[in-house]
């Protein structure tokens, strides 16, 4: 008995001990796994590049610059702005837009300090990129980012409330770095949208506006894109190879601005000057009463 009992006890012993010894492997290995790729996460986040343009610009690059100088200076955007911040969605539009204003600094107008203002989330208006995407681009640009996060859920997502929370967390990440305006990569057919929008809505002729302070909030917004059309952003993005097509918002896929731009596409088949002619009439004729306080 006492013989069955010790060779019972060593057959648990040795049981037990090969089991500790396969669990530890076990983690051994998994942990292994997880150094490694966490590692090579690292090493890829320093070594792989990221698309930037930068000058000196082919055709569409000249074109871009030429048309942004031209509003810059038309609606003196830049007039008294030491700090000017970039809002950065990630899409083709704002990574344009933060491009060119690095490529214009302290070229033909004054030097200013630019930072790139980000909102995060689990939706976005822009394409599905992750921050430290935007963070590798505005590392190679020597731009600081600047990040804040929305807290919208898809139970209550809807454009209105969205837009609104975005423009106060950029309104107060701006604020934290001293920035007092805020340029916003809205072009000549989100202006075009817009107009018809509030026309067939609320009965306004009112597009986009070039520079709008926003007395309440402490700062003005510019939109240095306004004569640019879309599809000179997607040729420029294109080229570059930074177009990004996904959008994260459930939402937007059938909005109202989707609608109108699918209208639009229908007014092109009868007018094909349309958008240039809305636009040219929204500056020239359009209601500026986002002007008053």
């Amino acid at each position: 008995m006492v013989f069955f009992a010790q060779e019972h006890f060593c057959f648990s012993v040795f049981f037990y001990e090969k089991a500790f010894l396969n669990v530890f492997g076990s983690v051994f290995l998994l942990l292994t796994v997880v150094c490694f790729f966490g590692r090579l996460h690292r090493i890829m986040n320093t070594i792989v590049e990221v698309p930037i343009a930068r000058p000196p610009w082919t055709g569409i690059g000249k074109r871009l610059e030429s048309q942004v100088r031209k509003a810059l200076f038309d609606f003196q955007m830049l007039d008294g702005v030491a700090k000017l911040g970039v809002a950065l969605s990630g899409g083709k539009d704002s990574l344009a837009l933060l491009f060119m204003l690095k490529a214009i600094s302290g070229r033909g107008v004054p030097p200013f300090e630019l930072y790139a203002l980000h909102v995060g989330g689990a939706f976005s208006c822009g394409a599905g990129i992750t921050t430290g995407y935007l963070q590798r681009v505005c590392d190679q640009l020597e731009v600081p980012l600047i990040v804040r996060e929305s807290t919208q859920k898809l139970e209550t997502l809807e454009c209105y409330s969205c837009s609104r929370e975005r423009r106060r967390l950029l309104f107060d990440a701006a604020k934290s770095v001293g920035v007092e305006t805020i340029a916003f990569g809205h072009h000549r057919d989100d202006s075009v949208q817009t107009l018809l929008m509030n026309l067939l809505h609320k009965a306004e002729f009112a597009a986009n506006l070039p520079k709008v302070p926003m007395v309440h909030f402490g700062v003005t917004i510019i939109r240095p894109l306004i004569y640019v059309p879309e599809k000179e952003i997607v040729a420029f993005a294109e080229h570059y190879g930074f177009k990004r097509i996904m959008c994260r918002c459930p939402v937007g896929q059938n909005s109202m601005r989707r609608q109108v731009s699918k209208l639009l596409e229908e007014m092109e088949l009868l007018f094909p000057n349309a958008r240039e002619n809305i636009a040219q009439a929204g500056l020239m004729y359009g209601s500026d009463k986002a002007l008053s306080p």
